[in-house]
């Protein structure tokens, strides 16, 4: 059990935008649990029994492989929301793996507990559905953006959100696990982060990537960050503060019931 004054419940915007009334409602299902780097939470056909909140700098991100053993990803989720059953009405198949990017706290509900809590409350269904709204936006965004963009504007579209979530320069990536999110070979992602680093976008070491001027690298992407951003910001009432991290989420029509 997590009460709701714990920090850690606070730990994912998705959960603090609830009403204290609509948290308690779920605080006494949710299990506490320290994820690890690589990490699968489901695979692809499993049945999606549980709710992953990310919390902190904790980040998953949804994936699709193919038979040839190439893999895209199609959804990165950090603090700001959940992977899982967010919209459906039981267990079903998962389409997608979904699996820890970055390391760190979660908090895991029972698929079942969130349909209970949506039964009880008008206003905590509307804000998962909200958030369901804002990560099929991110979905179909990214479906556009790997089938009518060049690799460079997409990898400092992805360098970007990656940063909107840990709030830091320094991002704990490694060339490897990037090229797979990204549908790349790595030898094509490495000539393409030596070409953001020439321009003094970023910084790359063994492991890690530094954002070097934000500024820059929001002028090299493509439009599907700003398009992202926008939709959280009207659907979900998403704050950002002026490094472009994601800071709080206040949809204030879910508080109108």
């Amino acid at each position: 059990m997590i009460p709701d004054t714990d920090p850690h419940f606070s730990g994912n915007l998705l959960l603090e935008a609830l009403r204290t009334k609509d948290r308690a409602l779920l605080a006494p299902h949710l299990e506490l649990r320290e994820c690890r780097r690589g990490e699968v939470l489901f695979e692809t056909g499993e049945d999606v029994s549980f709710i992953t909140f990310p919390s902190g700098p904790s980040v998953a991100a949804l994936v699709i492989s193919m038979r040839d053993g190439r893999t895209v990803e199609v959804a990165t989720v950090g603090y700001e929301g959940a992977i899982g059953g967010v919209v459906s009405q039981g267990s079903l198949p998962a389409f997608s793996r979904a699996v820890v990017q970055i390391a760190g706290p979660t908090l895991r509900l029972e698929t079942h507990r969130l349909q209970e809590a949506k039964a009880a409350s008008p206003a905590l269904r509307n804000l998962f559905t909200r958030y369901s709204d804002c990560l099929l936006a991110q979905v179909l965004q990214s479906v556009a953006c790997n089938a009518l963009h060049p690799i460079e504007e997409r990898c400092a579209r992805w360098i970007l959100s990656l940063q909107d979530r840990l709030g830091s320069e320094v991002l704990p990536i490694t060339h490897e696990l990037l090229a797979d999110l990204l549908g790349v070979q790595r030898s094509y992602l490495t000539r393409t982060l030596k070409s953001l680093q020439q321009q003094g976008m970023v910084q790359v070491r063994r492991g890690r990537i530094i954002v070097s001027d934000r500024a820059a690298l929001e002028t090299k992407a493509c439009e599907c960050h700003g398009a992202v951003k926008r939709h959280f910001e009207t659907v979900l009432g998403a704050v950002y503060g002026t490094s472009g991290t994601l800071i709080a989420l206040r949809p204030a029509s879910s508080q109108a019931f």
